[in-house]
């Protein structure tokens, strides 16, 4: 591609570097020079102007931008029109952002004029969320950039997917001791509905029992006879060992307990398990 200052009358055909704005005229960044152009930036004054054009061999910004973005979106994800050099990249349903930050990183590795930008790996999205971008730097890229790119894009995709959530029917089963004030319970069931909703997921089916491995039990197994697909236990006394309350009665009803303590706070002592189904059907529920 060239690229520089040329007369105003030899600028034809050239496309604008940069935004003009002199008296009347208003001319944009990325406008091809035409002869109208020419006049009016004559009327303006105007001597020079820095132009770049494409040479044999080049791909235009929109084009390459457009085939990159087409060759590194996976399941559940929209790219919209490329323009300015620019292709978007859309969620298309709610779910976790799939991320491939190994072929990214070689991608963006191929040449300074291309690049690809995503969101953080594994955040949860909405339908219609920007999720990634391709953007091309110049008004053109080099064939042979542009099929390194997406030599990689091909051999790894997808680079970026969608992993829609599946699961749509909760149980929830909150333990209660002494003291403990249902207003504490009801206002928990409300706020996990919400965090629930952009998942589309509902709570189907509630229990509060004792702070009792039995009544825990029997409290989980009657939510999952409700249709409940997940089981969210809210404790009225933390975890302090795989053998307290809560993970004794998962592994009552045949569950497995697959993690106990995590590294974060809050949160250090959620218990994650898994049941009968989701170990019959090689996953989560």
């Amino acid at each position: 591609m060239k690229f520089g200052a040329v007369p105003v009358a030899k600028a034809e055909g050239g496309v604008a570097v940069h935004s003009i704005r002199q008296g009347g005229l208003v001319l944009k960044k990325g406008t091809l020079i035409g002869k109208d152009e020419i006049a009016a930036l004559k009327a303006a004054g105007i001597e020079a102007i820095v132009v770049a054009r494409t040479e044999p061999g080049d791909v235009p910004e929109d084009a390459a931008a457009a085939e990159i973005a087409a060759a590194v979106a996976g399941e559940g994800v929209h790219v919209e029109r490329a323009f300015t050099g620019r292709a978007n990249l859309f969620a298309e349903t709610a779910g976790v952002l799939v991320v491939d930050k190994g072929a990214v990183d070689r991608l963006n590795q191929v040449d300074e004029s291309i690049t690809f930008a995503t969101l953080a790996a594994y955040k949860p999205v909405v339908a219609g969320e920007m999720i990634a971008t391709v953007k091309i730097i110049p008004f053109a890229v080099a064939e042979k950039a542009r099929d390194a790119a997406l030599a990689v894009a091909k051999a790894a995709r997808p680079l970026v997917r969608i992993a829609p959530y599946r699961i749509r029917k909760i149980g929830v089963v909150s333990t209660v001791l002494p003291g403990l004030a249902s207003k504490v319970i009801d206002k928990t069931l409300k706020v996990t509905q919400e965090r629930l909703a952009p998942a589309a997921a509902t709570i189907v089916a509630e229990r509060r029992v004792p702070h009792e491995q039995r009544a825990l039990a029997r409290a989980m197994e009657e939510v999952l006879g409700a249709g409940a697909e997940l089981v969210i236990v809210f404790g009225a006394s933390a975890i302090a060992d795989r053998r307290d309350v809560i993970p004794a009665a998962v592994e009552a009803i045949g569950g497995r307990i697959e993690h106990f303590g995590m590294p974060v706070d809050p949160g250090n002592l959620l218990l994650m398990r898994a049941g009968l189904r989701a170990l019959a059907e090689g996953k989560w529920f």
